[in-house]
Order: C-alpha cells, then structure tokens, then sequence
C-alpha cells in the first residue's frame, strides 16, 4: 500500500506540474525527466479542450545549435549518419521511419527479397534521434517553411479513419536541411494515379506483390473466359529507364522459373510489355542497350515503342490508338518536383526544383540548405542540374554533413551565425558509372563518367555478378547485408516465395 501511495503521489504531483498555468515555475530542475517536455510549449488558445498545437522553440544559449531534417532518402540519411551529434541536436520529420534502398525494390516485388531487405529504421541510421534529449524524430509531412523566423509547420501522419486527429506542431531550427526528394511524373496523363502503381516505396512493392499474385490466382477460377485470362496476367510497365527494366527483369525471372511450375494452368497466358516512348536506358550506350533489348526479348518482355495517352482501369490507350488491356500496371517514368516544393518560397533552379549554390545552400535566405531529387543548382552558378540518382543525393548529404560539422565547430552553428566563416571546398560531383539487370542472371555495368566517354562497361554474367556484390556491399547496414544475402540463397534453392500475405 505504501508503494502505491507514493505512486498516487508522484503522478498526481507530475500531471499538476505539467498543466500549471504559463507563469508557474518549470519543476524540470526537480524531475530530470521532465527536462524534455520542457522544450515544448503548447497551446489552445480561447478554449479548454485538449492542445491540437504545439511547438519545439528555439534553442536555448546553454543547449546544442538544432539541426532540422525533412526527409529520410538517400540524402537526408546520410548527411543524418555523417552529422556530429556532440555538436547538433538532430530532429527529423518524414511520413517514414525508415530508408528504402531503391535499388533493390524491385526485387520484392516478386519475392526475391523480402520487404524488410530494404528498408533501414533511422533509429539505427542515427541513433542519437532515439537517445538524446534534444533531438527527436517526428513521423510528420512539413506543411509550410518560414525563412523569417526559422521555423518549420509541421502536421502528423495519420492513417485510416480509426485513428488520432492529425497534430499540427512548429519546430524552430538553426539549421534546415531539405531532403524531401521527388515524386513520380505523370506528364498530366489522365487516369495515372486511379490505376496504375508506382515503384518508389516499400508500400508500392507491397502492393504490386499482392496484385500480381490475386491476378494469379483469379485467372484459375472457373468461368474465367480466355480474353479475361489475358487480361489478368498482362502485367504492363511503362517506363524504360533503369527501374522499369530491372523491374521487367524480375517478372520475367518470376514468369520463367516459379509461375511455371507453381500455376501450370495459366504459365501460357502471362506476359511483360514494356512500353517506353524512345530508346530504353537511354543513359546508357548503344551496344548495352541493344544488349539489354535482347536479352528481355530473349526473356519474353515484349518490347512497345510508343507514348501512352490515356490510363482506363482495364486498359491504356496509346497514341496511334492502340488499346493495351492490363491486369496489372506499373509507372515507372521518372521523377520530378513535388506540389510542396512548388509552393515553397525559395529561389528555383530550371525544371522547379529548389534552387542551391555550390555549397548547397538556397540563395537569398539564411541557414537553409537543400540536398538530393528536390535540388539543383541555380542558374547563376554556371552548373547544370544534377540527375535525379541515389548516388548524387548521397554525396551531397555526405558533403553536407562535413560542412555542417566543419561550421559548428567553429562555433557557426548558431542561426545566422555563419556570415564570416570560410566554407571550403565547393560541392563537386564525379559520376561513378551506372548499372541495371535484365533478368536471367544477366546485367549491365558502365563505369563510365557519361556514355560517350573511354572506361569500363560489361554486360552478361560477370556484369550481373558484380551488380549484386556491389549493391550487398552498399546495403544500408550490416543487418540488411545479412538479409539480402540469406534471401538470395533462399530463393536460388526454394524459388521465390508466392504468399500472398
């Protein structure tokens, strides 16, 4: 009984501190623990029903310069994983809780690896989010930026309709990092978003995965007419860059070595088209591409030149007005600006993106720097737009972080307090080549600086097997290598698992 009175106590003396009026003193001296809810005000003015707003202030002069991050791709991550904790409060706001290695999506799709392969909580990106008392990270869409006073709008992500009210919070930075990345590209297609599926998150595989496999299953049922068989197990990419290829790729491994054997009823009726409106891998050469168009012809993708002009929910009209019916449609045409970087009051690069100087801050506004798909550089700086690849953003967020880290230690970290200090280097971006697999243990590498230049490019075997020793060495961590190589092994022995879970 005494324990629980002590209990009664200390909760009824922490909720009464916590709700005293603005002018009553902070107990955070008394209750160490309470020192972190001392760095959020929040507020409801005019009413006593319960906060829908809050704010984390600005720093304080005895607490460490905040660094705010929006994003968790390959840019925000990184520069996150580079950034001195003993110098910066970290705080991050993304609707996702983990990195996606990209490259490897498309191989969940068909079961080659499990979702979990490719995704990498932050939390052990960087730990100090989940540790320290002044940094944090908060599952959140960034809905407004104010350059002024340094702070950022921020609301919660919420998920169906059985759940909290989204919470709208503002955090003041003294540094702002914006890693927001792209979004797909529709050209303004009507009919895109309603019916076809992108590849860009782990949720996108999710689904595609799932489609893929009822389609499968539903064309076995009796009464299924032989024009609807087709229908449902015509899977359509349209898109012939590195991701519509490797996904392509995929499917036809899928087709060949598990669909064949697991639903021997329907193998005849499933196919590939991929439909791509000028030459697939454009960035690569002409041999490789010619070797890649074969070897998917060879893998029975059937190959359609053509621009696609209308998405119904069972077929795509082209633009000579051909119909292509489709069980199963996946866009994978690129990327471009998102509506909020639109919106965003910020110097613009050509093309819409967030406009960045050499060492990848926004002209005309303070402590603001922009990294990955949603920047390029400005015009005045002579420098072309970088591609949108995992390889830029995770320069820029590793060049960031040793700039930010070199500012703060010569006590720039303040905001507005970096005036006078030498910044280095500029930002220099050296391309390290590219690859792609097109299924059949075949695949592309060019390790070229750009495809008319002299180097190294292979195709075939060898190709494919330094694509996969590659990507299992930049895996984002040591858990996930371990995964993707148990996968592998798994699927070469037992084929891939078909679950539809």
């Amino acid at each position: 009984m005494s324990l629980f009175r002590n209990l009664s106590k200390s909760y009824f003396f922490t909720t009464k501190q916590l709700f005293k009026p603005p002018n009553s003193t902070n107990p955070s001296h008394l209750f160490p623990s309470l020192t972190l809810l001392s760095r959020f005000s929040t507020s409801t003015p005019g009413s006593t029903a319960p906060v829908r707003y809050a704010a984390l202030g600005p720093t304080k002069p005895h607490e460490k310069p905040r660094v705010v991050v929006l994003g968790t791709g390959w840019a925000g991550c990184r520069f996150m994983k580079g950034l001195d904790s003993n110098i910066y409060d970290i705080v991050c706001v993304s609707p996702r809780n983990h990195m996606v290695f990209t490259p490897l999506l498309a191989s969940t799709c068909v079961g080659t690896l499990e979702f979990r392969s490719v995704a990498e909580p932050v939390a052990r990106i960087q730990p100090t989010i989940s540790k320290e008392p002044g940094s944090f990270f908060f599952l959140a869409n960034c809905t407004g930026i104010n350059a002024d006073k340094h702070e950022v709008q921020c609301e919660t992500v919420t998920e169906g309709t059985q759940t909290l009210d989204p919470w709208k919070f503002t955090i003041s930075y003294d540094k702002l990092v914006i890693a927001l990345g792209a979004q797909p590209t529709t050209f303004g297609i009507h009919g895109v978003y309603e019916h076809a599926i992108f590849l860009r998150e782990v949720y996108h595989a999710q689904e595609i995965r799932r489609k893929l496999l009822l389609n499968l299953m539903m064309s076995d049922v009796p009464g299924i007419s032989e024009e609807e068989k087709k229908r449902l197990l015509h899977c359509v990419v349209v898109g012939g860059g590195p991701t519509g290829v490797e996904f392509s790729g995929e499917l036809s491994d899928f087709i060949m070595r598990d669909v064949r054997q697991r639903y021997a009823h329907v193998k005849d009726y499933i196919h590939v088209t991929l439909i791509e409106a000028n030459e697939i891998l454009s960035s690569f050469d002409d041999r490789l591409r010619h070797y890649a168009t074969n070897q998917l012809t060879k893998s029975g993708v059937r190959l359609v030149r053509g621009i696609v002009k209308d998405v119904q929910e069972k077929k795509i009209i082209l633009n000579d007005g051909t119909e292509v019916p489709y069980g199963l449609l996946v866009w994978s045409t690129g990327v471009g600006p998102s509506p909020f970087i639109h919106s965003l009051d910020l110097p613009k690069s050509p093309g819409g993106r967030i406009g960045i100087d050499e060492w990848l801050r926004v002209p005309s506004v303070q402590d603001i720097f922009s990294i990955g798909d949603c920047s390029g550089f400005v015009e005045s700086t002579g420098k072309p737009t970088l591609p949108a690849l995992a390889q830029v953003a995770e320069r820029q967020g590793k060049y960031l972080a040793a700039l930010l880290n070199k500012v703060g230690e010569a006590n720039g970290g303040r905001a507005n307090s970096m005036k006078d200090i030498d910044l280095g280097n500029q930002f220099v971006y050296k391309h390290l080549g590219s690859m792609a697999t097109v299924g059949s243990y075949k695949a592309l590498v060019d390790l070229r600086q750009n495809k008319d230049a002299k180097g190294l490019s292979l195709a075939g075997f060898l190709s494919w097997f330094v694509w996969r020793s590659a990507y299992l060495t930049r895996v984002i961590s040591w858990r996930n290598r371990f995964y993707v190589a148990i996968n592998w092994a798994t699927t070469f022995v037992f084929g891939r698992d078909i679950s539809r879970i």
